[in-house]
């Protein structure tokens, strides 16, 4: 695995990268649609290569370690092979799980025990069990096991946290190092800066996770409610440490705006379930703002959902016809947006990546956030 820095932008920190992967090369920076149980919700993969043009997904680990099981997953080869994907693929650790399901966990120095979300049995999670799920799952990118902290998060709870994050990972790079890929292609294990939004635990974090000299490098425990000027601020304040080098990826981020505002700063790779999500319900992103397509003022409007999309699909359907398709509660609708969204995200950092090479970046950016902002 090899990231190459190809452009700096003068006016902001934003970057031009290639990041090659054993399954093909990720062109920075990118948006990775989130595929939690082997599937990125409504949209086949065909379409995702297609029509999408995603050049990576992600995977859960938590979730596919329960369903389908790592031995079912060994058994197909990999997740790869599992689900008919043969481009990258990134996992989480479980580290989100851990703030999501606080109600379901329990946190020692050992590691975290959860209460499976399906059936209520009990789930160990060590940083070496981690890694090992990780393998068997077989993503080109995994992650290191971590703690998310939620927000607001006491000083202490949150230096506490970071400093069992750091144990963790030397835990998960000891046991990453002793043990082999299971696929025949080489896994790149990312650490995790932490520290919630105390500047002093941020820097602490990044210099720790710095000093491991790894692949690459992410960014977590943000876009967990804080306001978006905080996260701004410690992701500025973290890439002024992480290696130059070295690919960032902010982890859980996020509006298309907060996407633009993070390249600015020097994030490399993004991902986030809000543009599949937020299609389920009927909620889409466009360049000129955001559509509620259930809303009345669509029903009788046979423009094209969006004439501008990059996918033909949003040139071809009417609004009128998929706020009907909402009304009537077609599983059609859902595809169509999130087809829609997900070809939104990736038309804008591959634009943005356009721009940069161009030099009219900050240009572009601002008018973008200004046009993005408005509810149509």
């Amino acid at each position: 695995m090899k990231f190459e820095l190809l452009k700096t932008d003068t006016a902001t920190k934003a970057r031009v990268g290639s990041l090659e992967t054993a399954h093909g090369l990720i062109e920075t920076p990118i948006f990775m649609p989130v595929g939690t149980l082997a599937t990125v919700k409504a949209v086949h993969q065909r379409e995702l290569q297609a029509d999408v043009k995603a050049q990576i997904i992600l995977g859960n680990t938590y979730h596919l370690y329960l369903r389908p099981g790592t031995d079912i997953l060994t058994k197909a080869g990999g997740l790869h092979q599992f689900m008919g994907w043969n481009k990258p693929i990134l996992t989480d650790s479980g580290g989100y799980q851990v703030f999501s399901l606080a109600h379901r966990r329990k946190i020692t120095e050992e590691g975290a025990t959860f209460a499976s979300h399906i059936d209520g049995s009990k789930h160990l999670f060590t940083p070496e069990r981690v890694m090992d799920i990780e393998r068997a799952i077989g993503a080109d990118i995994i992650m290191a096991f971590d703690e998310c902290t939620p927000y607001p998060c006491e000083y202490r709870y949150a230096k506490n946290s970071m400093e069992m994050t750091h144990r963790w990972l030397q835990r998960c790079w000891t046991h990453f190092n002793q043990t082999e890929p299971l696929y025949g292609y080489e896994q790149a294990l990312f650490p995790i800066v932490q520290g919630s939004v105390y500047k002093d635990l941020r820097v602490k974090s990044a210099e720790t996770i710095a000093n491991y000299d790894s692949v690459g490098n992410a960014i977590g425990g943000l876009s967990v409610g804080e306001p978006d000027q905080d996260m701004y601020e410690m992701v500025e304040l973290v890439n002024g440490i992480l290696p130059q080098n070295k690919p960032r990826y902010l982890m859980g981020v996020g509006t298309p705006i907060n996407i633009l505002e993070n390249i600015a700063l020097g994030v490399d790779m993004f991902d986030c379930v809000m543009p599949t999500r937020n299609a389920r319900h009927g909620l889409l992103f466009t360049a000129h703002g955001t559509i509620n397509i259930k809303n009345a003022k669509w029903k009788a409007d046979f423009s094209p959902i969006d004439a501008d999309a990059p996918n033909e699909t949003s040139r071809f359907h009417t609004k009128a016809y998929l706020r009907h398709l909402f009304s009537v509660e077609e599983i059609l609708g859902q595809q169509i947006a999130t087809l829609h969204n997900l070809s939104f995200y990736l038309w804008l950092v591959k634009t943005a990546r356009q721009k940069l090479i161009e030099g009219t970046f900050a240009e572009w950016k601002t008018q973008m956030v200004k046009q993005m902002n408005n509810r149509l």
